[in-house]
């Protein structure tokens, strides 16, 4: 009942076109706030997915993307995740990952906006604030050879079915799947954190060509592609701002989209599903 208080003086989805707007500008000062540390801390990053395409096709926002996501290596993201403690403006902002909120269960990071509220489908009973928000992608190492990658990812495959259980034992659609992701659900939290901690340590430990983030789908199922791509960065303009991107991204943009230049059809142009949402704060 007193969810669905709070519901009521927001708006439900999905977003208008102005909305879809205003949230792209909120996302532009949190971008601002991330390039600010990384530059002020040496540490380096790369936009990926949506927002490396957009910097390259559209020279900012996809026009329909809802999004904005940062990619970092293991060890730029333990940087970053633990400069975020003492340098990130928190009377704007506020990162989340595991390790920093309770009940948290993505295995990568966010900076959210505070006084903004951005509540995707099927996530109201989640237990923590979930402001508007950016992604911030740890990568890790995919073992060479046709074997390992495909362990390594059924490996990845069943820790982010265990996180995403408490999503998916309310909304998926097959009923004999929510009871699985019921009993999924009861692992402690804590327990599959650590693991995961540990499971990345261990295939960072040796060289390896390729990275994924552990607990995201990759476009071909085990990688996200070059470890070089993330290493080697360039800077290139995104709206008004001037962040870094895959100096190849010619290379991670083929291996990601494919024929990346040419528009998706109409019917494929969406934003991602919100249940409700409020852009700032107006009390």
């Amino acid at each position: 009942m007193e969810n669905q208080m709070k519901f009521n003086h927001m708006k439900t989805g999905p977003l208008t076109k102005g909305d879809l707007r205003a949230v792209q500008l909120i996302q532009i000062e949190m971008l601002t706030e991330v390039d600010r540390i990384c530059r002020s801390h040496n540490i380096n990053y790369a936009m990926i997915g949506g927002t490396m395409l957009g910097a390259i096709r559209h020279k900012g926002y996809i026009p329909w993307d809802d999004d904005a996501d940062i990619g970092l290596l293991r060890a730029e993201y333990e940087k970053f995740r633990q400069v975020c403690e003492t340098d990130l403006d928190h009377s704007r902002f506020y990162f989340q990952d595991m390790r920093a909120t309770p009940g948290y269960r993505w295995g990568y990071g966010k900076i959210r906006r505070k006084d903004t509220f951005f509540l995707r489908e099927g996530q109201a009973h989640m237990p923590y604030e979930s402001g508007i928000f950016i992604d911030i992608f740890p990568f890790d190492n995919v073992p060479d050879g046709k074997l390992a990658e495909k362990m390594h990812n059924l490996h990845c495959t069943i820790i982010r079915k265990v996180l995403w259980s408490e999503v998916g034992k309310k909304i998926d659609k097959n009923l004999l799947m929510r009871g699985v992701y019921f009993l999924l659900s009861k692992i402690p939290l804590k327990m599959v954190s650590s693991h995961l901690l540990r499971f990345a340590d261990k295939g960072n430990r040796n060289k390896c060509q390729r990275v994924r983030t552990i607990t995201f789908p990759a476009p071909d199922k085990y990688s996200e592609g070059m470890g070089e791509w993330f290493e080697q960065t360039a800077e290139y303009s995104f709206e008004n701002l001037t962040l870094l991107g895959h100096r190849n991204y010619d290379a991670y943009l083929k291996h990601k989209f494919g024929e990346y230049m040419t528009l998706p059809p109409e019917s494929e142009r969406k934003s991602h599903p919100v249940s409700y949402y409020r852009i700032l704060d107006e009390t």
